[in-house]
Order: structure tokens, then C-alpha cells, then sequence
């Protein structure tokens, strides 16, 4: 489409387009994935049984293009069927023609990738023993490849980790494998528990949504500390977690091992008893101050009449607010004094172990909500368990 001249240029419209690409990010995943190598590392916990006479994509390219189509917002397999084409993404993919035209095929040159249907056999090789299906992978590999990088993040010479445990629900998309009505969340979806250092993910398990939410932090733990500990040798490991994970075979597990926790504790009238003279002194002080609400804590040794080994500190607050008595506990083996050799050795008294340490727990909703709203971890919604876990 010509146009008036522009004194001795000629100007000219063209709207063929050529080759474009809309991800240009994607070549700064590349640079991380190298330094990483998590695509490499990933590909050794796979078999390829493929004939490699016939093969286009390669196991390592495969699990590129999957990654870095998450990162980018792609999380249906559905979009690779255009993604293919995309020649940024094959770049990225260390395909030596991003056009295409090495193709073993010839009905398939001029596509570059793979599709959605290869990328789907790539996902369910250990649920389908078909021809078709020739990549099944180890998820115990992957489990350790994975937690190996995860601690591989952590700073070698810290002197103490937290560990946060968390569990959340994610609704089933059909009727998929250990489907199972979760009446917490009105819908039917699975349980994955998810352990953070920090914004580190170190493990994402998938369970199903009729299991306890603590069930399997102990397996867990067995495998995450260890690690840890061999990253840094000196390193205080604290395990962090809401009422869910209180749980005597976890908190005795912890001491056995010198590894010290603070988990939310459930409410019950003999609690509330203890804490009652911390609730009279809140209401007669919000009382006399005329505040919106008062806080008192109070701590003391606490056993269960059936399901604790043994007796442990618990720290209550006693706050009274407009709305009514808002009173919460938590169960811990932090020192009152402190660790020797801490700079603060106050920070886990009782106030402020409540209002410092635990509530700080809060941030890992954040990195929960990146999980879901940013990587699309609740799109598991392919049939079989094992081919979910893959994806999460």
C-alpha cells in the first residue's frame, strides 16, 4: 500500500506481518533456566523410549516449552497448539531452526514445536502404557531434584530457617481420580500441602481432600530437614504452621530431632479456663482505656488428656474487642529466653512470639496466592493423581 512520498523516501504500508513473536520474555527465562539448569535436571528424572530416528523434540525441549509456557501465562496445554509457532519459544527452546524446516515430517514443517497432544503424552506416559506413551518419569527423582534446588536457594550461612506449612484446597475441573467432597470448600478438589522457606516453595505434595491436613508434614519433614541441614550445618530449623498441623506425632517428631515449632492450637473449655484471668484484665482495661481493642497474653504448660505425650508450653491471647472475646493460643518449644548467642533474646516471649513470629506466617498467603493467581498451581485437571502431581 503506497502512500505520498516523504521529499526522497517513499512510504509504504505492509501488513504481512512476517515473523512475529509477543513473548520477548521468554529469552530472559531461557537465561535463568540455564543457570538453574532445572529443564536439564528435570529431563534426567525422565526415560525416553523413544526411537531417536523419529523424534523431533527432545526430552529436555519438551519440558522447556511446558515451563516456560506456565511462566508466561500459558497454562492450558490448548495454547501450545499456536505456541508451536511461536519462534521466541523455539529459540528459547534451543531449537536450531525456529522456523521449522528441519522437521522430520514434511507435513510438519514450518511448526517448530510440539503440540498439545505430545506435550499431553509427555504428562500421562505413567498412567497409559501405550506405544504413544514413552516418557514416564520417577516422582521420587523429581521430588529430590526439586527440593535440591529449593535449598539450593537458601542462604548457606543462615543461622535460622522457618519452615511454613500450609495446606489448600483446589477445586477438581471433572471427575477425576480421588475426586472426593471437601465440605470446607463446597466443591469437590484435592488437599496439596505446601511447605515454604521463606518465598522458596520446597515441596508441593498432592493429597486427596478426605485425609487430615497434617497428614504426611512428618514424611515431609524427614526428607526437607535433612536437606537443610546439609546446606547449612549450623542452622536453627523452626517449623511454622496454623492449627491444622498441631499435631502430636508432628510436635514429638520435632523434638526428637531438635527441631523447634510454633503451631496454632485449637480452642476448648479447658483452655479457656486458663485464660480466663487474661480476659477479665483485657475487659476491665478496655474498660478504663476505652479502646477499640485490648490485648493481654498469658503462657502456661498445657497436656491434652489423651493425644500429647507430654506437656508444652502455650502461649494465649486474651483479646477483647467491640465484637466480643477474641481469644487464640498457640503451642510452641522456643525458649522463653531466647537462644544463646541471639543478639534479641526477648523476641520469643509471649507477646511477642504471638505478634512477631507467628502471625508473620501470614506472608506465605501471599506466596500461596502467587502459586495459584500467577503459576496456575490449581489447574489440575488432567484424570489420573500422578499426572496432576507432575503438573503441581
Amino acid at each position: 500500500m503506497l502512500f505520498q512520498d516523504l521529499g526522497a523516501r517513499q512510504v509504504v504500508a505492509d501488513f504481512s506481518g512476517g515473523t512475529l513473536s509477543s513473548d520477548g520474555g521468554v529469552l530472559f527465562l531461557r537465561q535463568v533456566d540455564q543457570q538453574l539448569g532445572l529443564s536439564r535436571r528435570l529431563a534426567g528424572c525422565f526415560a525416553d523410549r523413544r526411537d531417536p530416528h523419529f523424534v523431533d523434540h527432545s526430552l529436555p525441549q519438551l519440558l522447556a516449552q511446558r515451563l516456560y509456557g506456565l511462566a508466561l501465562g500459558y497454562e492450558d496445554l490448548n495454547d501450545h497448539n499456536e505456541l508451536r509457532r511461536d519462534p521466541l519459544l523455539a529459540t528459547a527452546c534451543e531449537k536450531k531452526d525456529p522456523s521449522g524446516q528441519d522437521r522430520f515430517n514434511p507435513a510438519h514443517r514450518g511448526i517448530a514445536l510440539a503440540g498439545a497432544s505430545t506435550l499431553n503424552r509427555l504428562e500421562l506416559s505413567n498412567n497409559q502404557r501405550s506405544r504413544g506413551h514413552k516418557l514416564p518419569h520417577d516422582p521420587r527423582k523429581i521430588e529430590a531434584c526439586l527440593l535440591q534446588m529449593g535449598v539450593r536457594g537458601l542462604p548457606k550461612h543462615a543461622r535460622e530457617i522457618v519452615l511454613d506449612l500450609d495446606a489448600m484446597g483446589h477445586r477438581l475441573h471433572g471427575l477425576q481420580e480421588g475426586r472426593h467432597f471437601s465440605a470446607y470448600y463446597d466443591d469437590y478438589g484435592y488437599l496439596p500441602l505446601y511447605v515454604f522457606a521463606g518465598d522458596l516453595p520446597l515441596w508441593a505434595q498432592l493429597r486427596l481432600s478426605d485425609r487430615d491436613g497434617a497428614q504426611g508434614v512428618v514424611a515431609a519433614l524427614e526428607k526437607i530437614v535433612p536437606a537443610i541441614r546439609k546446606r547449612g550445618r549450623r542452622a536453627r530449623i523452626i517449623v511454622r504452621g496454623d492449627s491444622g498441623f498441631c499435631r502430636d506425632e508432628i510436635m514429638s517428631w520435632c523434638e526428637r530431632q531438635g527441631v523447634s515449632y510454633c503451631l496454632g492450637l485449637g480452642r476448648n473449655a479447658v483452655l479457656l479456663e486458663r485464660l480466663g484471668p487474661a480476659l477479665a484484665e483485657a475487659r476491665a482495661r478496655r474498660c478504663l482505656c476505652g479502646a477499640a481493642s485490648v490485648r493481654v497474653f498469658a503462657q502456661f504448660d498445657y497436656q491434652t488428656a489423651k493425644t500429647w505425650s507430654r506437656a508444652r508450653r502455650v502461649v494465649g491471647k486474651a483479646e477483647v474487642m467491640a465484637a466480643g472475646d477474641n481469644p487464640r493460643f498457640i503451642v510452641t518449644n522456643l525458649p522463653i529466653r531466647g537462644f544463646r548467642g541471639d543478639p534479641d533474646r526477648e523476641r520469643f516471649t509471649a507477646r511477642r512470639l504471638y505478634e512477631e513470629f507467628y502471625c508473620a506466617r501470614g506472608e506465605m498467603e501471599n506466596v500461596l496466592k502467587q502459586q495459584v493467581l500467577d503459576l496456575q498451581a490449581d489447574r489440575l485437571s488432567t484424570h489420573y493423581l500422578a499426572s496432576n502431581q507432575l503438573r503441581l
